[in-house]
């Protein structure tokens, strides 16, 4: 609710400051949070409280600080940061969705090393999938998210591969103790 506020506010006062471009992404913000309730509704998903409070925290930093209040000026390496968080909380959804995918199909016990592998490549495959998006975004709208180089989609995608092999070493981890 605190999201919807601050970007209400920010469209009124960036709207009347005469910035339309961040009244815009203010209002895109809101779509990214309403469809991110409507996914969770629509599929009839409960997604875990941790992983619910990690996606909006993202949302929160990656959209709201960085982007609509320009605190990548601000912060050194937040965009890797952010991918860094990226590809945890992704390695986090891609377990979520191969349990609930098998609980559907009546599977209640599954090997961790599929879990953990698929949510891995998950994880990898989305990082991936945001550099397309940006790299299209970029050409299409003549922005510049990939700082015109190929060097930082792939430090990017790196750091959402790296954070994705903590979370899997830790998942590993974490299933020998259990047994």
């Amino acid at each position: 609710m605190i999201l919807y506020i601050v970007c209400g506010v920010s469209i009124i006062y960036f709207g009347l400051t005469g910035t339309y471009g961040k009244s815009l992404q203010a209002g895109l913000i809101i779509l990214v949070l309403l469809l991110f309730r409507g996914l969770i509704t629509w599929t009839k998903s409960e997604l875990p409280p941790a992983l619910q409070f990690s996606v909006l925290v993202f949302i929160t930093i990656t959209m709201m600080l960085a982007n609509l209040f320009n605190l990548y000026g601000v912060i050194p390496y937040l965009d890797k940061i952010e991918h860094l968080l990226s590809g945890v909380i992704l390695f986090f959804v891609g377990q979520f969705m191969w349990i609930k995918m098998a609980k559907r199909k009546g599977q209640d016990v599954l090997p961790s090393n599929i879990i953990i592998w698929f949510a891995f490549l998950f994880a990898v495959a989305m990082a991936g999938m945001w550099e397309i998006y940006e790299f299209t975004v970029d050409h299409l709208f003549g922005l510049n998210s990939q700082n015109g180089s190929l060097t930082d989609t792939m430090i990017d995608m790196i750091c959402g591969t790296v954070s994705a092999v903590v979370a899997s070493f830790y998942l590993f981890v974490k299933s020998t103790q259990k047994k």
